[in-house]
């Protein structure tokens, strides 16, 4: 699995100008599934994620003291299969190391599972859909995550 992890003071997601997933201050995962991603990598994602100390304690100003649920924000896990895009070779991407629709979907959806069993607030996009993201990167702080 590949993440990459953008850390906001607002984002939502929309498809056909309605909005399908909107949180305020926290995360937006883009998140891309190649073939030997398994449950059990979306696992370990999901608690890397989730311990990440990447917020200040109120008042102190000090980054990474806490992590998002300690500090309470929000989680907005964007399906995005061009993650695995590659474009090593001519002007065209190659997309043949993202996983098929039907596997990506299911890592996908146990990724926001554990990610929602923290209790924290979760939104998703829509899987397969053209998506407009919006979002207000906060620091910025932007990570790249998994492949590990």
């Amino acid at each position: 699995m590949r993440v990459i992890l953008q850390k906001v003071t607002m984002a939502r997601v929309e498809v056909a100008g309605k909005i399908v997933g909107e949180i305020a201050d926290g995360f937006v995962l883009l998140t891309g599934v190649t073939h030997s991603d398994t449950t059990a990598d979306a696992d370990r994602l999901a608690e890397k994620i989730l311990k990440l100390r990447l917020f200040a304690e109120p008042g102190s100003g000090t980054f990474m003291e806490q992590d998002i649920t300690q500090w309470g924000g929000g989680i907005l896990v964007v399906p995005q299969f061009t993650l695995y895009g590659d474009a090593s070779k001519g002007t065209r991407p190659s997309f043949s190391d993202a996983a098929r629709p039907e596997q990506a979907r299911e890592v996908i959806n146990h990724f926001v599972y554990a990610l929602r069993k923290s209790g924290l607030r979760v939104e998703e996009g829509e899987f397969g859909e053209h998506m407009e993201v919006l979002l207000v990167n906060d620091g910025p702080v932007t990570l790249i995550l998994g492949d590990d």
